[in-house]
């Protein structure tokens, strides 16, 4: 099928079903998000995991992360009788016809590859215990050529006399707006389905469509490679700054006002040209890699050399963090007090994967420093990947007594900060803002020395 953009209601298929029943296998960030605003939308939607405390945690109203909306939007789902959760795989699929598979894909410890046991295990899983015709739809971001050998393992697994058909859906979440992405999503992808299966998904997501989502229909190779290509186009974006910011810095020019400027090109767009400390989280890091390592197995060598220079880049902007971070403290940071604002790998969420604050953090203080962190969400999360380091339940706290302080999470707490309050608790009143969000004008004149990547000392 070629990849094309339907829009007239003539393209429609008009006997797709009413109101399908919705199974959404795995409820961590992806799934949990995806099956409550299924029943939002008004469709029936059992979650499915197999962690009995992620799903009795669910069925009690309370999301095990945070992500702004979802927590209030769980309830009022519940509360309408449309969602629930579980870890009967073979009931719930029993009862529903269209099988959302949501589970994680991380890097495998070995190489740069994505982890698929999850994909293949949820997908084996409904296979089994499909009792009637039914779709599964890929929701997980997988290496192309997946969906292609996730088609083999239904036909092997599903009962004789049973139809099921794969697809792929990719997700497009932002953590932070991930209720709002998933209720008015800028497009839906659905690739290599047929006009039956096109038409029960365009039901899932009719309301969409109706406010003006585009539905976007392809194959199974395309649909797999979008949202992996346009995380790998954004962490382009960021590392390209980020290298300019180091011309500015040289140069003597201000990165935050050149990307402003280039950022009016309609072409170029400002969003994601904010230099700095980089990206991380669970998904553009790991993305970039596997796409790397499944261009590489295609022998698609540029597209390797570019991705290796981008995650070069970005992992190159936490040493230079680190490496300021010594110069402000006189060449070591041995026995040197550091405070450390942000855990996240962005604001609006706990998420602490490949999180670059918690790295630059953890590198100080294998130097030797003393290194305390405050994060407003992610303190719980930070604690349980770093124990080593120390946590504060303020900014005051973290500040005090410091020699240097560490900008690393631009969350709006610390925007609205008063500086002339923080630089009394430090012992040397020494900012590094590696996000370039604050007025520095406004902390030089509370009296701290300021130092912003991408501008000159």
């Amino acid at each position: 099928m070629s990849t094309h953009d339907h829009t007239d209601d003539l393209d429609h298929p008009t006997d797709a079903p009413a109101a399908p029943r919705i199974t959404v296998f795995g409820t961590g960030y992806l799934g949990a998000t995806h099956a409550v605003a299924m029943a939002q939308l008004g469709f029936d939607v059992t979650g499915v995991d197999t962690d009995p405390a992620k799903v009795e945690a669910l069925a009690a109203g309370k999301v095990p992360f945070y992500e702004p909306g979802l927590p209030e939007l769980l309830e009022a789902t519940l509360a309408t009788g449309r969602l629930r959760f579980t870890t009967d795989a073979a009931t719930a699929v029993a009862n529903a016809e269209v099988h959302f598979v949501c589970v994680g894909t991380p890097q495998m410890k070995t190489s740069h590859a994505a982890d698929l046991r999850f994909v293949e295990a949820a997908t084996t899983a409904v296979a089994r215990a499909m009792t009637h015709d039914g779709v599964i739809v890929g929701k997980s971001t997988v290496p192309v050529g997946t969906a292609a050998r996730l088609r083999e393992i239904v036909a092997r697994e599903v009962a004789p006399g049973v139809s099921a058909e794969l697809v792929w859906n990719p997700e497009f979440l932002r953590e932070g707006k991930a209720v709002d992405d998933t209720l008015h999503p800028d497009r839906v992808v659905v690739g290599g389905a047929s006009p039956a299966a096109e038409a029960l998904l365009r039901t899932v997501y009719a309301q969409p469509i109706a406010e003006g989502s585009p539905f976007v229909v392809t194959d199974l190779p395309t649909a797999e490679l979008v949202k992996v290509s346009a995380n790998a186009f954004l962490a382009t974006k960021i590392s390209f700054v980020n290298a300019i910011a180091q011309v500015c810095e040289a140069a003597g020019a201000d990165v935050t006002v050149l990307a402003d400027a280039i950022g009016h090109d309609v072409r170029i767009g400002r969003q994601f040209l904010d230099a700095g400390l980089g990206f991380g989280g669970g998904c553009l890091p790991k993305d970039i890699r596997a796409l790397m390592h499944r261009a590489g197995e295609l022998g698609a060598h540029r597209a390797v050399a570019l991705m290796q220079q981008v995650d070069e880049i970005n992992m190159g902007q936490r040493a230079a963090v680190v490496d300021h971070a010594v110069e402000a403290c006189g060449g070591s940071v041995l026995n040197r007090r550091i405070g450390v604002l942000g855990a996240a790998f962005k604001p609006h969420t706990d998420d602490v994967r490949d999180s670059p604050a918690l790295n630059v953090a953890a590198a100080l203080h294998l130097r030797g420093a003393q290194v305390t962190v405050y994060d407003p969400q992610a303190g719980d999360t930070a604690r349980a990947t770093f124990p080593s380091l120390t946590y504060a339940t303020s900014a005051e706290e973290a500040v005090e007594g410091t020699d240097v302080v560490l900008l690393l999470t631009e969350w709006e707490e610390f925007l609205r900060a008063d500086p002339a309050r923080l630089a009394a608790r430090t012992h040397q009143p020494r900012l590094i803002d590696a996000r370039g969000k604050l007025d520095t004008d406004a902390w030089r004149a509370a009296g701290w020395t300021t130092r912003t990547l991408g501008r000159a000392a």
